[in-house]
């Protein structure tokens, strides 16, 4: 799949980002002294290329990893400018905590995040669900952009 480009100057409302928050859940920029805890829940979510990637956003100032927080828990996670300034992602939410619109609130937050940070675009890289994407951005295809910048990458 290619990857898609996304316009941060018209942006949408989600009803999500109400929804999460009144489910008890925040969705909040992490912060320096908890990154130890946020790397080990994406390591035991989603593996290590996703610890990677969220490593390089803790380190960043401001940071550029967001979380879904409920109960002093995790259960998901955003990022941006972790593979390439201007990209948005990894992002995942807990299997059990799918479908409640956290995954929406953390999109629309991170990237209302690259707005604030100077961005007019962000690209969605190498994006999985991609009709999700389509569907509540109107995200466009980036011609000839697979593999982009994961060409030659380890694994």
């Amino acid at each position: 799949m290619t990857d898609l480009l996304v316009r941060l100057y018209d942006l949408p409302v989600f009803e999500a980002e109400a929804r999460v928050a009144a489910a008890g859940i925040v969705v909040r920029r992490a912060i320096a002294p908890e990154a130890h805890v946020v790397l080990a829940w994406i390591a035991k979510h989603f593996g290590p290329a996703w610890v990677s990637e969220a490593t390089h956003g803790l380190a960043l100032a401001p940071i550029t990893v967001w979380i879904a927080v409920r109960d002093g828990k995790m259960v998901g996670f955003a990022c941006h400018d972790t593979s390439a300034k201007g990209f948005f992602g990894p992002t995942g939410v807990d299997e059990a905590e799918r479908g409640q619109g956290i995954g929406e609130a953390l999109l629309i937050a991170t990237l209302k995040g690259m707005r604030e940070a100077g961005y007019g675009y962000a690209v969605i890289g190498d994006p999985g669900p991609v009709a999700f994407y389509q569907k509540r951005l109107d995200a466009m295809d980036i011609p000839k952009s697979k593999p982009g910048v994961y060409a030659g990458m380890l694994r």
